[in-house]
């Protein structure tokens, strides 16, 4: 990666649903190692952002390049296989799998195999749930389903992580 540019760099981004133009010239770049968070209230287009970028979007319009290389025709599922990985407010975890069943499933989508993050690295980084792996996706807590969805993501070994409403369901502490 040349570290003259961004990770992520997103151009004049416009989106649609049918007729109506939902996102107009969204610009941003996401540099390695860096945290962006998009602020705002319900209907600015915080999600329809995050779902142009994945190209779930697919009337869409701009630039959007990840690690130098233009992803915006690339098909949605090969998006993972780019480097780009999303969670999305629903969680899209298997509630018929228990926690270890879930973590199985994502392939390796990391071209070196080494940035994917292994069983043992993910139930260090979160020892809930290591500690619930046996129970099914549908008995864990709104804060246990979102650890499990993010660490299924963490798992490919995508370059760039997408989060949809991570904090939505969760309990104020």
């Amino acid at each position: 990666m040349n570290r003259g540019q961004p990770l992520l760099s997103v151009r004049g981004l416009n989106a649609w649903y049918g007729e109506s133009h939902a996102l107009h010239g969204v610009d941003l770049d996401i540099w390695p190692g860096e945290t962006i968070t998009l602020l705002g209230r319900n209907g600015v287009g915080k999600t329809t952002t995050l779902r142009a970028i994945m190209g779930i979007i697919r009337k869409r319009t701009g630039t959007i390049t990840l690690d130098g290389k233009d992803i915006m025709r690339v098909p949605l599922h090969r998006i993972a296989y780019a480097g780009l990985g999303f969670v999305p407010e629903e969680r899209g975890i298997f509630a018929t799998l228990n926690v270890h069943e879930n973590l199985l499933l994502p392939p390796v989508v990391a071209r070196d195999g080494q940035s994917a993050m292994s069983l043992d690295e993910i139930y260090e980084l979160f020892p809930n749930l290591h500690e619930r792996r046996n129970s099914p996706g549908t008995k864990l807590s709104g804060g246990e389903q979102q650890m499990l969805a993010i660490a299924r993501i963490l798992r490919t070994g995508v370059k760039v992580l997408l989060l949809d409403e991570p904090t939505e369901g969760l309990a104020p502490v």
